[in-house]
C-alpha cells in the first residue's frame, strides 16, 4: 500500500521529532496532541529546527517553509479519519497506548496502518485492544529523531509482511536505517542500553565513585559519547524507571530490578534535564 498521509500523535520531544522527519521526506503530516500549548510547543521546536538547518545551509529558507506547510495542527483525535498511518508517541504507558489504539482502530480508515514509537512495551499487547492486530507495527525512533539514523521495527505476533514491507520502505524515504526486531519487552535497544544505565546508577548508589568519574569511565574508557547518568538524565528518569519495571516484569529476572536510588530520584521529581534536576543540575 501507499502511504501519503501521517498522523503522529503526541507533540512533545520525540513526536515532534518524527512529524518532522515525514514533513522533510514530502509526506503530508497531523501533528496530533490534546491541547494547544503543548502543539505550539512541538511546533517550535520543529521550526527551531529547521532554522538551524538554514543557517547552517543544509537547507534554504523556501525549502523550509515547504516542509512547515506539509504541517498541520490537530487537537482532535477524529482527525485521524484519513490517514494511511498512525504514529503513536504519547507517554509510555500501557493503559494510555491501549486507549488511543482503541480510538484509532473505530477512527482510522479500514486500510490505515497503526504503529507505536513504544521503547519498550509489547506491540502485540496493543494490536490486541484493535480489530485490525495485522496491521499494528512498533517503529521505535531513537532521541534525537532528526539526528539519529535508527529505527527499531517490531513486528507483533499478528502484523502481516505486507504491512512491515510498507513501514520498512517509508523508513527508508525517512533517510532512516530500519532493523528488524521480534517482539520483546525493551526490544534490543533498551534491553542492553537500561541495564546498562540502571549498573551505572547502582555504581552510585554503593559509592563505587562519583557520578562525574562513572561517566567519565564510560566516555574515555568504552568511546562513549555521552556518559550513562548524563544519558539517564537526558532522557528522563522517570522514563528510564518505566522502561528497567517494563524489563523486570516482562522477564521477571533479578537483573532487571531497578536500583532504589533512580526509584527515590523519581519519587522526589528529581527526572533529569526536563525538571532541572537529576544525577546533574540544569540551569533552566
Amino acid at each position: 500500500m501507499s502511504i501519503q498521509k501521517i498522523m503522529v500523535i503526541g507533540a512533545g520531544q520525540m513526536g515532534s521529532g518524527i512529524a518532522q522527519v515525514c514533513a522533510q521526506a514530502g509526506f503530508d503530516v497531523k501533528l496530533n496532541d490534546m491541547k494547544e500549548e503543548f502543539f505550539a510547543r512541538g511546533l517550535g521546536t520543529i521550526t527551531k529546527n529547521l532554522s538551524r538547518n538554514v543557517d547552517k545551509g543544509r537547507m534554504t529558507e523556501s525549502e523550509k517553509e515547504a516542509i512547515l506547510g506539509r504541517l498541520t495542527k490537530s487537537l482532535d483525535i477524529n482527525d485521524a479519519n484519513d490517514v494511511d498511518l498512525v504514529i503513536e508517541a504519547a507517554v509510555e504507558n500501557m493503559g494510555i497506548k491501549q486507549s488511543i489504539f482503541k480510538q484509532l482502530d473505530t477512527i482510522a480508515p479500514a486500510h490505515a496502518i497503526l504503529a507505536s514509537n513504544t521503547s519498550s512495551l509489547p506491540i502485540t499487547e496493543l494490536a490486541a485492544v484493535t480489530n485490525r492486530p495485522e496491521q499494528v507495527i512498533g517503529m521505535h525512533f531513537m532521541n534525537p529523531v532528526p539526528v539519529m539514523k535508527l529505527v527499531e521495527i517490531i513486528r507483533g505476533l499478528a502484523t502481516t509482511d505486507d504491512v512491515y514491507q510498507t513501514i520498512e520502505d517509508m523508513t527508508k524515504k525517512l533517510e532512516k536505517v530500519p532493523v528488524e526486531v521480534n517482539d520483546f519487552p525493551g526490544f534490543v535497544a533498551n534491553r542492553i542500553l537500561m541495564p546498562m544505565i540502571n549498573e551505572a546508577i547502582y555504581t552510585l548508589y554503593e559509592g563505587v565513585a562519583t557520578k562525574e568519574a562513572i561517566d567519565d569511565v564510560m566516555k574515555l574508557g568504552m568511546n562513549h559519547p555521552m556518559g550513562p547518568l548524563t544519558l539517564a538524565d537526558f532522557i528522563g528518569l522517570d522514563t528510564c524507571l518505566y522502561i528497567m519495571e517494563t524489563l523486570y516484569e516482562g522477564f521477571g529476572d533479578s537483573k532487571y530490578r531497578p536500583c532504589p536510588l533512580l526509584r527515590k530520584y523519581v519519587k522526589a521529581g528529581w527526572l533529569g534535564k526536563k525538571s532541572g534536576r537529576g544525577f546533574y543540575i540544569y540551569e533552566s
